[in-house]
């Protein structure tokens, strides 16, 4: 009996459990679901003859490594600074690794022995990354095969509130990780744009950002991390212009550059936050950072008043009693009671990719457009399309139906065409228009 270990049961992880009940149930197959809080489990996981919980502490090295040791595939959607921990274990017992996170140093250096033990470790396979490089590297394909020549690639993507649910003027929801969206672009942006490398710093990243429109929506971006890197990976190194990036309400934009310019996600100076409200925070703060001369433009500006209130500028009421914090922390606290993702609530995914290539002395303008909303606040866009292309990549791995090895990220043919192919049948599909350009 094949059996599928999960490790990690959050936000991001229940779309993906409930595919993963249906598949073992009608494969016959075993899934075991860990995590270290019993609660989201119970809540999470209906158990079965072929699906089982284990609270799992994931520094106990000698639980982790059963928990390991009894599966065929693990799949990890733990943070990304543990995945190396599962890594190294899966490695000693021979089982391959899925996760929806970015390739880091320390699992590349693991490459060679992954492909020496014809093991597959498949990382960035989830939304962003993943679904944007698998729907890439398809047009990208197709392109090269008809001898065109790329020479811009733009990718968008934002996990971003549904139209009707847009009830503040933040015009957004919390629907992953709330400390990543507090660390979003803090080592700022790298680019190619026009054959010069841009590199933006991140008090910089939110100013004057481009806007697309999709669907007669109008979104701001601005570029994420490292875009370089992809350039060689695509085996696009003649182009001229490459960029990722995050889309965003464009008042989004404008208001976290206010609180960039309030030093609102500062790490180093600390706060006693026991018995302090929110507001007694914020007065504290702004008079530590000296910013009562910025505060008073931003009471000028409608909007941007009106987002600090929303957030807490006035709230005496919300104490935060989280002991010693930096400011980055305080920010994470009050934007997951202020954004929160109420239970009617619906996120909406949008990934646009944008491409211009030479074929036969003309000049074309492709897009490919995925927009998905969530059904409710757990059964989340974000979870459908981070957690499913893990899921059904587990599926067909453990069928032979992908039988690479090595460490890899989705951009083999083998890997992101019948991925891409059972994503139709969850309605991820991407619309793709193309034009000549005059």
């Amino acid at each position: 009996m094949k059996h599928i270990l999960l490790i990690g049961a959050g936000k991001s992880a229940t779309v993906l459990i409930h595919f993963l009940i249906e598949l073992v149930q009608n494969k016959n197959w075993h899934l075991t679901v860990a995590d270290g809080n019993e609660q989201l489990l119970n809540d999470k996981v209906k158990t079965s003859k072929n699906v089982s919980i284990l609270v799992l502490k994931i520094d106990n090295e000698l639980e982790r490594k059963q928990a390991i040791a009894s599966a065929d595939i693990v799949i990890s959607m733990m943070p990304p600074h543990l995945h190396y921990l599962i890594a190294i274990d899966c490695m000693e017992f021979n089982k391959h690794l899925l996760t929806a996170s970015y390739v880091d140093e320390k699992i590349q250096a693991l490459a060679k022995t992954i492909k020496e033990k014809n093991l597959l470790f498949l990382c960035e396979m989830g939304l962003d990354p993943g679904i944007d490089h698998m729907s890439a590297m398809k047009l990208i394909h197709e392109i090269k095969e008809k001898g065109g020549n790329i020479v811009s690639f733009k990718s968008h993507c934002g996990g971003l509130i549904a139209p009707e649910s847009d009830d503040n003027p933040w015009h957004y929801k919390i629907s992953w990780n709330p400390k990543n969206i507090i660390l979003a672009g803090k080592a700022g942006a790298t680019y190619l744009e026009n054959g010069k490398v841009v590199k933006l710093p991140y008090e910089a990243l939110f100013k004057n950002n481009i806007s697309v429109t999709t669907s007669n929506n109008k979104y701001a971006y601005y570029p994420n991390r490292d875009s370089l890197n992809y350039i060689s990976i695509y085996q696009l190194q003649q182009i001229k212009t490459f960029v990722r990036t995050t889309l965003r309400h464009p008042q989004f934009c404008t208001g976290w550059n206010m609180i960039i310019n309030l030093q609102l996600t500062n790490e180093v100076k600390q706060y006693q936050t026991n018995g302090l409200s929110i507001a007694k925070f914020f007065e504290t703060h702004f008079k530590e950072f000296n910013c009562h001369e910025f505060l008073k433009e931003i009471k000028k500006n409608d909007s941007l008043h009106q987002q600090l209130l929303f957030i807490g500028l006035n709230d005496k009421d919300t104490i935060i009693n989280k002991g010693l914090c930096n400011a980055a922390e305080v920010l994470q606290f009050i934007l997951e009671k202020k954004l929160v993702l109420n239970n009617a609530d619906k996120d909406l995914i949008v990934m646009l990719h944008e491409f211009e290539y030479l074929l036969h002395n003309k000049k074309y303008y492709v897009t490919s457009l995925l927009e998905l909303a969530g059904k409710d606040n757990q059964q989340t866009a974000m979870a459908k399309t981070v957690g499913l292309p893990l899921g059904i990549a587990a599926k067909l791995i453990l069928e032979n139906k992908i039988t690479t090895t090595g460490l890899h990220i989705p951009i083999l043919p083998e890997i992101y065409l019948p991925v891409l192919e059972e994503l139709q049948n969850y309605g991820i599909s991407f619309n793709e228009d193309s034009s000549e350009i005059s």
